[in-house]
This record gives structure tokens, sequence and C-alpha cells, in this order.
């Protein structure tokens, strides 16, 4: 990392450029043995009263002296190479939320409050100190997606977002990004500082799909559903899907369900695909733990993927959490990339 200017360097940084991606070298030592220094690279959300706070590509905020700097500047928003196919990100975060439709959703602005929960009376919640909150399916179906203008200040759209759930007997999340050209670093170091506590973090990675299709040929072993049957349900990871959650794991603009049978009746390995325009979606990738390592998951990807290129897609995209460490070699051996990583931020309680 080159921060010299004529042999110098040099803090090419101030307050005015919040918001801005910077790379910044800080003293992290100072003693008898010499100096030592780190690096850091994201966007500076705030500098205040000689702070400054930096948002990284994964969402790790860092907190910075002024008085530490010995470099910095501003750089690009992003590598010049390209990594998976082109893609910006209110387009990703669209097609994300496609493939998870709630069933229950309302415009604040450009932003999308979404939500799926079960009618009758709320269920309280496993550690929830209010009484008579329900739990929705998948956070992904049941938070704000806040890309674009709300039409309201930061404090009243909050207000409403808040108010919005809590009517429903859920809890409020906001599901936000950082790491990529237009995701939401300031938004995110608002809503921490507004006492949002983010709970859940993963990677929404992109690929080519064609050689996803030719990784394996799949033969007649996968059986491709537009329905998850009972068997498929068996296999998947959330045990005792009630009918929330069969309309958001049907819903999209083209869903398919992949299973690999077994002798036992439980599927060997499952999968689930949306077809959206040019995009292919994967999700709910699952593989039986002592078939693991047998190549079935690659099975899976390939039979969904072969049906989405015969639809005309040309691009895949899946999320991944970042302790997956399964999925994630899985993953970088079919061609993802990282594009932007997601998170999940829940309202502080009221009364808190």
């Amino acid at each position: 990392m080159e921060f010299t200017a004529g042999g110098r360097l040099e803090v090419r940084l101030n307050p005015s450029d919040v918001g801005k991606r910077v790379s910044v070298r800080r003293v992290v030592e100072d003693g008898p043995a010499g100096r030592k220094f780190t690096d850091t690279v994201g966007v500076l959300t705030s500098w205040d009263d000689g702070v400054l706070y930096i948002t990284r590509r994964g969402g790790e905020v860092v907190r910075i002296e002024e008085s530490t700097l010995v470099a910095g500047k501003v750089v690009p928003d992003g590598p010049a190479r390209r990594r998976g196919p082109s893609a910006t990100y209110p387009e990703l975060a669209r097609v994300s939320s496609r493939a998870w439709r709630p069933l229950e959703s309302e415009q604040l602005g450009e932003w999308e409050l979404r939500a799926a929960y079960q009618e009758g009376p709320p269920a309280a919640r496993r550690g929830e100190a209010a009484a008579g909150r329900r739990s929705g399916f998948t956070r992904r179906a049941n938070s704000v997606l806040p890309v674009g203008d709300p039409g309201l200040p930061l404090d009243a759209a909050l207000a409403r977002v808040r108010d919005w759930y809590a009517a429903r007997g859920l809890p409020a999340y906001a599901q936000t990004a950082t790491g990529a050209p237009g995701t939401q670093e300031a938004l995110c170091a608002a809503l921490e500082a507004r006492g949002w506590e983010r709970e859940v973090s993963a990677e929404l990675r992109v690929a080519a799909l064609a050689p996803i299709g030719d990784a394996v040929d799949p033969g007649g072993r996968v059986g491709l559903t537009r329905t998850p049957h009972e068997s498929w349900l068996a296999r998947y990871q959330r045990k005792g899907a009630d009918e929330v959650a069969l309309k958001v794991l049907g819903s999209g603009p083209s869903v398919w369900f992949a299973t690999v049978p077994d002798a036992s009746g439980v599927p060997a390995a499952i999968g689930r695909c949306v077809v959206d325009g040019r995009w292919a979606g994967f999700a709910a990738v699952e593989v039986a733990p002592e078939r693991r390592r047998q190549g079935l998951a690659t099975l899976v990807m390939a039979a969904l993927a072969r049906q989405a290129l015969d639809e005309g897609a040309s691009a895949a995209w899946l999320q991944v959490e970042a302790d997956n460490e399964g999925a994630r070699v899985l993953y970088d051996g079919l061609g993802f990339r990282t594009h932007h990583a997601y998170h999940h931020y829940r309202a502080p309680d009221r009364d808190s």
C-alpha cells in the first residue's frame, strides 16, 4: 500500500471525506523496539472530536484516534478487475428479495417493509422480554429493505419501520449491506448509533452460471419439482415448516426444488433455485451428514443450473454465512466470488 508523496507519508484526509472509501495507516505500538503500524481500508462513516470510524468490507467498524494517523487518502470504490458477473448492489438486493417473497409488503418511499408470519395469536419468541411477539419465517422475509430514499428523515423513517412491525407482533429488522459501490456503510453506522444491534452477517456471492451446469453431469440422479414435497422438507434444516414457510419457499419468478433420492426415504441431498431474468439464485443446498464429501451438493447445483440455463439465465448468486466453511469451499470451487456482505440489524426494545 503506497502513501508516499515526494518521499513523505501524508494524511490527505479531512472530515469532508466522510462517506468516501479511504485507506489509512496508524500507529498501534510505539515503544523501545520501534513503532508498529496497521492499515485499514473501508468507508469513513464519521470523524468527530478527534475520532474516526471506518467500516470495513465485511461490516466491522474500526475506531481510530486521529492522533495515531500517519497516512491516509481516498481510494477508488473497488478493484479494477472483474470478480464475477457485473452487477450493482441495488440490482442484487432486489433480485435476492424477490427470491424470498414475504406474505405482506408495503412501500415506505423506496424502502420495502416485508413480513411473513403465521396468522393468529402471537407466539412468544425464545428469549423475548416482551410477551406476545410473533416469530417470522427467515429474517430476509421479515425485515425492511432500505434501498433508496424512504421519503422521510431517517429518524422518522425508522420510527415508521418500528411501528409497522410492532403492529404485526414482530421485532423490527433492517437488512443492510457493506463492501461494494452503493452499499450502506453510513446507514449501518447510523443504526448502531441509535442502538440497533447487528445479529447476523453473511456474504452475497456471484458467479457465471454455465460452469456450474458443466461441473458434473447430473444424469437422472436429481429430481426437479416445482414444489417441495414431504421428503424434501424432511431434509430441510428448518424442521416443521408451516404454511407460511411453504409460501415463502415457493415464492419467486420461477422456483425449482432439487432432490437426490436415498433408500431411507429422506433425500441424500436437496437444493432450491429461483430463476429471475439473467439471475439464478441458489439456496437450501443441504446434504445428509453421512453423505457429505461425495459430490452431492455439486450434483444438485449442476442440475438446478442446467434448468436455469434452459430458461435463459446466465449468472448465479447465493448467500453464505462466514462460519460455514464447508459451503464456502464448495462455492469457491464453483467460481463464486464475494460481491458484498449483508447484515440484519434488530431495533432496540422501546423501553431500553
